[in-house]
C-alpha cells in the first residue's frame, strides 16, 4: 500500500494521473456516442466505471491508514 500512498499524496503525480484518467474517459465517451452495439456500449460503461473508481483512489488509500 505504501506505493499507492506515494502516488496519491504526491500532488504533481496525482494531478498527472487524474489528467490521464480524464483523457481516457473522454475517449471512452466519444466511442460510446458512436457505438451501435449494445454489447460494446455495456463494455464501455464498464470502462467508464473503472476509470471513475480510480479517481477515488486517493480517498480510499488515505482512509485506510
Amino acid at each position: 500500500m505504501s506505493q499507492l500512498k506515494k502516488l496519491v499524496n504526491d500532488k504533481a503525480l496525482w494531478d498527472s494521473f487524474c489528467a490521464e484518467l480524464d483523457v481516457r474517459l473522454d475517449r471512452v465517451h466519444k466511442t460510446m456516442e458512436q457505438s451501435d452495439s449494445a454489447e460494446t456500449l455495456f463494455r464501455l460503461q464498464g470502462q467508464t466505471a473503472a476509470l471513475r473508481s480510480l479517481k477515488t483512489l486517493r480517498a480510499e488509500v488515505n482512509a485506510d491508514g
